[in-house]
């Protein structure tokens, strides 16, 4: 609500006021995993969670009845995989943190890099792959980011 306040450049001082973010209680109350999802699409609860074959399975069991739940996503893969997996269908590693530009070349899709290339970004802030490599990012992410440095080093 503040932010929204904000960008109509209205503000007014909470510091005296309690707040309550009803989104928080929500992600604090219901967990956002895969034993949850399992337990609300498929009703059972999750054995064996974070054994791989456990894991998988109940993933295809989650899919299955999401599937049964929401007719609308229909049961042609491609499709879904537009509407739920990657939209534009540019993303360059799976979280699309990097993407595909209109000329198919890797560009950051956050922060401060955003829309620029990795390639460039590499050569003109190296401790930005730094960062990344060493921060809180997906392990995909870091792997598709080392393979653009890698190749960059090989082509000079």
């Amino acid at each position: 609500l503040m932010e929204e306040f904000m960008r109509i450049d209205k503000y007014f001082d909470i510091s005296k006021r309690k707040v309550v973010d009803a989104q928080r209680i929500f992600h604090m109350m219901e967990q956002r995993n895969l034993a949850a999802a399992y337990q609300f699409y498929c009703g059972k609860d999750l054995e064996n969670h974070h054994s791989s074959d456990a894991d998988a399975m109940a993933t295809f069991e989650v899919f299955q009845a999401q599937l049964e739940r929401y007719p609308s996503l229909g049961t042609d893969i491609e499709k879904i995989s537009v509407v739920a997996g990657n939209p534009q269908g540019k993303n360059y590693d799976l979280a699309g943190r990097m993407v595909l530009n209109d000329d198919n070349i890797p560009v950051f899709n956050f922060g401060k890099h955003k829309g620029t290339p990795v390639e460039d970004v590499l050569r003109k802030e190296p401790s930005f792959y730094h960062w990344i490599m060493n921060g809180d990012f997906p392990a995909y992410t870091k792997h598709k980011l080392k393979e653009i440095k890698l190749k960059m080093k090989h082509n000079g």
